[in-house]
C-alpha cells in the first residue's frame, strides 16, 4: 500500500503540484483545505506525513500542529510546514509546535519531495536487531521506537526520538549541531542551527527530570552525559 499523504492546502495550484508530484513519488495524496478538515484527516486517515500550510481558514496551520501533537493518534506523525512566511521566528515557532521541517513558498517540489522521503525514512522503526537503551528512569526501546520515563510512555515525534536515540547510544561524546543536522535531518549543507536547538528544548520538556542527561556543551553542540 502506498504511503498516505495529507496535504493541507487553501491554494488549488498548490494542491495540484503537490498531489502530482507526490503521485508520481509513489505516494497516495489526500487532501485539505481548511484546518478544521486537516485534523479531521490526521485521525481518520492516519497519514504516513502531513505537509501543513500555515495561512489556513478556520483554524490556522500552527493550532493545527498544536491540536495534532496533543492527540496521542496524531503526536507522531511527520510534520512538514509549508508556508510563505519566511520569517525566521515563524519558523521557530512551527517547530516549537512540533513540526519536523519547515518549507517556505515559493518552493521546489523536487525539494520538497525530497525533504518528505527524508522524513519518513526518519520515521522508520528502526532495523537494527532488538535493543534497550536505560539509564535511571529514561528507557529507550530502539525497535519499537518508543521513550518511556518511570514506566510511563513519553510522546515524542519521530525527530525527537532520532535525537534521543543518536545522543544516547553516542554518550560520553560531544556532539556538533552541524553533525546533528547531517545524521539525524538528514542536511548536507549548513542551515539554521536553530533547528536543532528548537528540537532540543522540546525534548527537554518532555522528558522532565531525565533531561539532566542532555548536557549543552555551549558554542558547540549537545553531549549525553555518560556519568549520570
Amino acid at each position: 500500500m502506498k504511503p498516505k499523504i495529507l496535504v493541507v492546502d487553501d491554494e488549488p495550484d498548490a494542491l495540484e503540484i503537490l498531489g502530482f508530484k507526490l503521485k508520481e513519488a509513489g505516494y497516495a495524496p489526500i487532501f485539505a483545505k481548511d484546518g478544521a478538515r486537516a485534523i479531521a484527516a490526521a485521525r481518520d486517515e492516519r497519514p504516513a506525513l502531513i505537509v501543513l500550510d500555515l495561512m489556513l481558514p478556520e483554524v490556522d496551520g500552527l493550532e493545527v500542529c498544536k491540536i495534532l501533537r496533543r492527540d496521542p493518534s496524531t503526536a507522531t506523525i511527520p510534520i512538514l510546514m509549508l508556508t510563505a512566511r519566511a520569517a525566521e521566528m515563524d519558523r521557530v515557532l512551527g517547530l516549537e509546535l512540533g513540526a519536523d521541517d519547515y518549507v517556505t513558498k515559493p518552493f521546489s517540489p523536487r525539494e520538497l519531495v525530497l525533504r518528505i522521503k527524508k522524513l519518513l525514512a526518519r520515521a522508520k522503526t528502526s532495523d537494527e536487531p532488538a535493543a534497550h537503551i536505560r539509564f535511571g528512569e529514561l528507557e529507550i526501546d530502539v525497535p519499537r521506537h518508543s521513550v518511556t520515563l518511570n514506566g510511563a510512555a513519553v510522546a515524542l515525534t519521530a525527530t525527537e526520538f532520532n535525537l534521543l536515540e543518536l545522543l544516547a547510544r553516542r554518550r560520553g561524546r560531544v556532539q556538533t549541531r552541524e553533525r546533528l543536522l547531517q545524521d539525524v535531518w538528514g542536511y548536507d549543507k549548513a542551515i539554521d542551527s536553530r533547528t536543532v536547538d528548537t528540537h532540543m528544548r522540546r525534548l527537554r520538556e518532555k522528558i522532565g527530570d531525565a533531561a539532566r542527561y542532555l548536557e549543552t556543551i555551549r558554542g558547540v553542540g549537545y553531549r549525553f552525559k555518560a556519568d549520570e
